[in-house]
């Protein structure tokens, strides 16, 4: 029996420490093609300079997709009418139902920062539906877990979230909806690491 225990331990261990294999190389900026040099320019010019990795790696590697989608997802992080605690609380949603390790990573403390917090954070982590929601927030998760469990989303649903943002914020809230599954599907399909050294989000299966 001692025998067994020590086996089910070191396989919980394993778990435990598992890391992602990337399946796409990083492209150093001097074999870059004039059209990811271009790309590249244009995402650090509009988040800073320390962006090569995560979902941007992988569109480096499609230039012409990933100006295209790089530049909705410029528009869906910081130009919309939805304001960036809600943006944010948005983002960390998908990135959980996702399971996107780097998506929630890079986003929880983000959201932090916008408003979102601590035990939000936490018990989206855990898997959890957050207890102690704003009326806001708890619009958007329902609506978010009502269209990723039946495909639609009733009128009832539509119209806790659309009192929040009208009619044109709607339709860039679903972008935001949208582009995040985007890069959360980029990311997992990929398997795009965290940074040397940091813990993922969410134990590996």
């Amino acid at each position: 029996m001692a025998k067994k225990t020590k086996t089910t331990t070191r396989r919980t261990a394993k778990k435990k420490t598992k890391t992602l294999t990337p399946r796409l190389r990083d492209i150093p900026e001097a074999e870059m093609t004039p059209k990811q040099r271009q790309v590249l320019a244009e995402i650090q010019a509009s988040r800073g300079r320390a962006t090569l990795g995560g979902p941007f790696g992988v569109m480096l590697h499609a230039p012409d997709y990933g100006d295209l989608a790089q530049k909705l997802g410029a528009f869906c992080r910081y130009k919309t009418a939805v304001p960036p605690r809600l943006s944010e609380f948005t983002i960390l949603v998908i990135g959980r139902m996702w399971r996107s390790q780097y998506e929630f990573w890079v986003h929880a403390p983000i959201a932090e920062k916008a408003g979102v917090s601590k035990q939000t954070i936490a018990d989206l982590r855990a898997g959890r539906r957050p207890k102690k929601l704003a009326r806001d927030e708890r619009a958007i998760y329902d609506f978010i877990e009502e269209l990723h469990k039946t495909r639609r989303v009733s009128d009832k649903t539509y119209a806790r979230v659309h009192a929040l943002f009208g009619d044109s914020g709607m339709v860039e809230f679903t972008g935001i909806l949208g582009y995040y599954t985007l890069v959360a599907m980029s990311l997992n399909v990929f398997n795009v690491p965290l940074p040397a050294g940091e813990a993922l989000p969410f134990r590996e299966k």
